[in-house]
């Protein structure tokens, strides 16, 4: 169902999405992630299964980000890395199959750049991180929706969040790498 009334808004000569909430918009999402291998390359991978809504405030630093990713839905376009990935190894998928980013405050850096806080856990472990965010822009779709587009980043260091596997190599040097790069293009759609 699109709502035709709702309206994007200009603060200060920039563009900002309605007010409201916005669900994630999975097929128009990707929560990507990059790790060094072997210390000459770097692996990468996202995530399949996920939900999240946006709640934008009329002062942006009041709005609320919350996200749930399934850790079993990793995807490295390596089907016997993606297995060993889901194992105590890694993500221990059986035990702790959900994954959770809950914003606990937004800081502005400029009218469309923000530092975004929040709790993120994984492996039922809780630390904060901060995304480096930016709005990419506001649209009414050709089918009437009301989109707003984000992209953020920023790296985590997986030892962290009890994720400590790793092997070392003949020649020195680990197999996989102890920083974690996160990136997110977010798309999502106005709910109400």
């Amino acid at each position: 169902m699109t709502d035709t009334t709702v309206t994007s808004r200009t603060v200060d000569g920039v563009e900002y999405p309605a007010v409201g909430t916005y669900a994630i918009d999975t097929s128009h999402t990707r929560l990507g992630f990059a790790v060094r291998h072997m210390a000459v390359s770097k692996v990468r991978g996202d995530f399949k299964e996920f939900a999240g809504t946006l709640e934008l405030a009329e002062n942006p630093v009041d709005s609320k980000i919350s996200v749930t990713i399934q850790a079993g839905s990793v995807d490295t376009h390596d089907e016997n890395r993606d297995n060993h990935l889901r194992t105590n190894d890694f993500f221990d998928a059986e035990n702790h199959p959900t994954w959770t980013f809950t914003s606990t405050a937004i800081r502005p850096v400029t009218s469309t750049e923000w530092n975004v806080d929040g709790d993120l856990t994984i492996r039922g472990v809780t630390r904060q991180v901060t995304l480096d965010a930016t709005l990419e822009g506001v649209v009414k779709d050709p089918y009437g929706f009301h989109r707003v587009g984000f992209s953020a980043k920023t790296t985590i260091e997986r030892e962290d969040f009890g994720v400590s596997f790793n092997g070392v190599m003949e020649a020195g040097g680990v197999v996989v790498g102890k920083k974690v790069d996160i990136d997110l293009e977010i798309e999502a759609t106005y709910q109400a």
